[in-house]
């Protein structure tokens, strides 16, 4: 009995001692999972965080932006959505354009001007010189001393006529010739004021051996096809002047599109001169007549060109707004696609600035409507609506950004 007794006690001891080890493995088991998985999970966190930052931001230096021509460009809204496609070219309005060529023949005896000089309306040009314009100022003052012989002479057959004593034949004769003297009188006159001669100068005894060639209308001066010592012919082009300043835009409307036009409504266009500019006209008047090849009508719209950096004969590529819908817009080479998403870069201001130095944020955006070069984005809630975004220079950053990715991964 006693060592039964004895037996039962070993038996529950052991029992117990067992138990207390395996609780105790367990636990220490228990414990190694949770601190390896703890420490798996936090670096795996750790490691997330910093390769989004290092996804998201690249830092380059000023003078690397001025070598790979990073532009960048407040974030502005533009006029985006339903719109009729149109192209076509810069013009001039007729009365905006002068050929100057002059009224007689002669000889170029001076240039005044050169090509991209800007005129002012009445300015000499050039002058011209010739015999046939001295001979022509003699004539008018003998011309005219002979209708001052001729007039007194009508006058006084006219009274003697009149009283009966000379023939009417004389009176009759006189009266011709004092007309038709006057009307010489007149043409030359008339002839010489064309020319721009002071008629009452010659009169007095002065002659002109040249006359000056003056500009019809202030602008510019486009060419000079002249040289000193040149012989001109009469209504030949010496020099063309423009009017850049009220330029319009000649649009050709397509034949599916012409009841969809109409008088007022705004046009934006491009021209390659500048390629991100959007430019913006209003039409003035839808022309009546088709072109047949192809069959178009032509849209006339104004321009504004204060600048004076729009000029005649540039292609433009146009959208007639029709649904207008403003939208936050970044030109086509501000987007950088990766797979399915979209992203833009813009300029990090957050934190202290380095000096000479500019760091760049990649944020995904989705976009909506694409037009005339531009396309509609949409930022994160997180993005204020004031930020830079790089226009220009987009895909350099990006190949920069996965270079110091590389970098660090190795």
């Amino acid at each position: 009995m006693k060592n039964k007794a004895i037996a039962v006690t070993l038996f529950l001891a052991l029992t117990l001692v067992l138990a207390s080890c395996n609780e105790k493995a367990k636990g220490e088991m228990g414990h190694n999972e949770t601190t390896s998985e703890s420490t798996e999970n936090g670096e795996d966190s750790h490691h997330e965080e910093g390769h989004s930052d290092e996804e998201s931001v690249v830092e380059i230096t000023e003078q690397q932006a001025e070598t790979i021509g990073l532009e960048m460009k407040p974030l502005e809204k533009k006029s985006l959505g339903n719109t009729i496609k149109v192209t076509g070219q810069l013009e001039l309005f007729p009365q905006d354009r002068a050929n100057i060529s002059p009224f007689v023949g002669g000889n170029v005896r001076s240039i005044k001007v050169i090509e991209g000089d800007k005129v002012n309306k009445g300015q000499v040009m050039a002058y011209l010189e010739h015999p046939d314009i001295i001979t022509m100022q003699q004539e008018y003052q003998e011309k005219n001393n002979e209708l001052a012989f001729l007039k007194q002479d009508f006058e006084r057959k006219q009274i003697l006529f009149d009283k009966g004593v000379s023939s009417g034949k004389d009176f009759q004769m006189a009266q011709s010739k004092f007309r038709s003297t006057t009307s010489s009188v007149n043409g030359l006159r008339s002839k010489l004021k064309l020319l721009g001669i002071n008629t009452d100068k010659v009169l007095q005894g002065q002659i002109f051996s040249a006359i000056a060639i003056t500009t019809p209308i202030s602008g510019y001066v486009d060419e000079v096809m002249v040289s000193i010592g040149d012989y001109v012919a009469p209504q030949t082009k010496m020099f063309t002047v423009s009017d850049n300043s009220e330029i319009h835009a000649d649009f050709k409307v397509y034949e599916k599109d012409i009841r969809k036009v109409k008088k007022g409504q705004e046009i934006y266009f491009t021209v390659a001169s500048k390629p991100d500019e959007l430019l913006k006209a209003k039409i003035h008047a839808v022309g009546k007549t088709f072109e047949t090849d192809p069959k178009a009508l032509h849209v006339h719209a104004d321009v504004h060109n204060e600048d004076k950096e729009l000029l005649p004969g540039m292609y433009v590529e146009g959208r007639i707004i029709q649904d207008e819908k403003m939208a936050f817009a970044v030109p086509e080479d501000a987007i950088i696609k990766e797979r399915a998403q979209a992203f833009i870069f813009i300029l990090d201001e957050s934190g202290e600035k380095e000096a000479n130095r500019m760091k760049f944020k990649m944020i995904p955006v989705t976009i909506g409507i694409s037009d005339l070069g531009y396309v509609e984005v949409n930022l994160p809630k997180e993005i204020a609506a004031d930020v830079k975004v790089v226009t220009k220079g987009a895909y350099t950053l990006s190949s920069e950004m996965m270079k110091g990715e590389l970098e660090h991964s190795h």
